[in-house]
């Protein structure tokens, strides 16, 4: 399988639990990575660059807040934007500020349906620490077009609802510890090549 997308979902305790999981992804893994993390709308607009510059130590790819157009690109991190929804498209992102779904936005479950209607089979998903069940249904979304679901297993999570939400709405997702899930991936994604669908340059 020649994967394409790897993109995460989190609220609560997401940014510990994305700091564990994006050190364990080795530098070889040169799949864009889409980071989807539930924050206060227009309180956390400041703190954006905080924020990206906080994860930044835990990667040597490049992490970048998204905006609209923004280029998907091999070895990059992208952050959803406070208070904009983030949807993939075929060789970028693109911002929406349509209503909130399920109470957010960015949501998770619009994210992850974009990246299953545009990527399919070659989409990686990630379902990590979450109070709400947003991402439950977008986690469904890329079961349905073939692409990997891998879920936190919710008893080691700090909140385990999405966990949770994820599971009771998969068929056959990946339940893994948090610190197995970047060497798992990192592993498969070796094994079957990035796709040079996304630009190249890195």
């Amino acid at each position: 399988m020649s994967y394409k997308l790897i993109i995460i979902g989190c609220s609560l305790g997401g940014l510990s639990a994305t700091k564990t999981l994006l050190a364990g992804i080795s530098d070889d893994c040169m799949v864009p990575i889409i980071l989807i993390q539930h924050r206060e709308q227009k309180a956390e607009v400041s703190m954006d660059n905080v924020l990206t510059n906080m994860m930044q130590r835990y990667t040597k790819r490049q992490i970048e807040e998204a905006e609209d157009k923004t280029p998907l690109r091999l070895n990059h991190i992208y952050l959803a934007p406070a208070d904009y929804h983030l949807l993939i498209e075929r060789e970028c992102v693109a911002l929406s500020a349509d209503e909130p779904v399920t109470y957010a936005r960015p949501s998770i479950d619009v994210a992850f349906d974009s990246a299953a209607r545009t990527y399919g089979s070659g989409v990686i998903g990630v379902i990590l620490t979450g109070a709400s069940r947003d991402g439950a249904d977008g986690a469904a979304s890329i079961e349905k077009r073939g692409g990997l679901i891998i879920v936190q297993d919710p008893l080691a999570a700090e909140s385990n609802t999405l966990p949770k939400a994820a599971l009771a709405a998969t068929k056959n997702p990946k339940i893994m510890q948090l610190e197995e899930i970047g060497p798992y991936i990192s592993n498969i994604v070796r094994e079957g090549g990035a796709s040079r669908a996304s630009r190249a340059t890195s």
